[in-house]
């Protein structure tokens, strides 16, 4: 198996990705990219008006992981681990789930482009949660701009991931179905899934599905 020096998180709004990428980038001392989503400022008018703020919203996301991802073709990067909690692709999951017509047209023109200068992951980590997870964990950190998330929402893009990365083969790939455990707070939920991560017989494409601890 290929050493993994990059690792990218992946999954739903609410899935955890940040939260695992921040714990295992701390035990792995590695390199921490998080998307800035915060910096995006049309994001909470998304949620509010998904038609109308589309379009802003998307391109601002497609610069901006752009301009941080493209960063890792420096050499001295690679020294070190290397964890994100995104990957560049799956920035056409919410283009063709919320863009149409003529929008979407330009972002086929565009997406391209940019896509070919960015390095590809060693390992992509999909968390897969029920919707009603994602709900809970979404209300527990009570973020100002997503109280305008619906379910409905979720749902459409929960099935858009899991279409998306039933088909992916880009890189090798971890999916874990995280409903059932918290690898943030149980310690043995969080070790049971670094040990899959860095297993010497993982496949190109496996899937973890751990039963929850009674």
């Amino acid at each position: 198996m290929k050493e993994l020096r990059y690792i990218a998180i992946e999954g739903v709004i609410g899935a955890g990705k940040t939260s695992l990428a921040m714990k295992l980038s701390e035990k792995l001392r590695a390199n921490l990219i998080l998307e800035e989503f915060q910096e995006n400022p049309f994001l909470e008018k998304f949620y509010e008006n998904r038609r109308k703020y589309a379009f802003q919203t998307q391109i601002f996301f497609l610069i901006s992981r752009y301009q941080q991802l493209q960063k890792l073709t420096q050499p001295d990067l690679f020294n070190n681990y290397i964890v994100s909690d995104y990957i560049f692709d799956k920035d056409r999951i919410f283009a063709y789930l919320n863009l149409t017509g003529e929008e979407l047209k330009l972002y086929d023109t565009l997406f391209p482009l940019l896509t070919r200068n960015i390095p590809k992951p060693d390992l992509v980590i999909y968390l897969q949660s029920s919707i009603d997870r994602l709900m809970q964990n979404i209300k527990h950190r009570a973020r100002t701009f997503e109280k305008n998330l619906t379910r409905a929402y979720l749902a459409e893009l929960s099935e858009a991931y899991n279409d998306f990365f039933f088909k992916y083969n880009e890189t090798p790939l971890l999916i874990v179905n995280t409903t059932e455990i918290d690898f943030i707070n149980r310690e043995e939920d969080f070790d049971e899934l670094y040990k899959q991560i860095f297993r010497d017989d993982r496949g190109f494409i496996e899937y973890f599905n751990p039963e929850a601890r009674k």
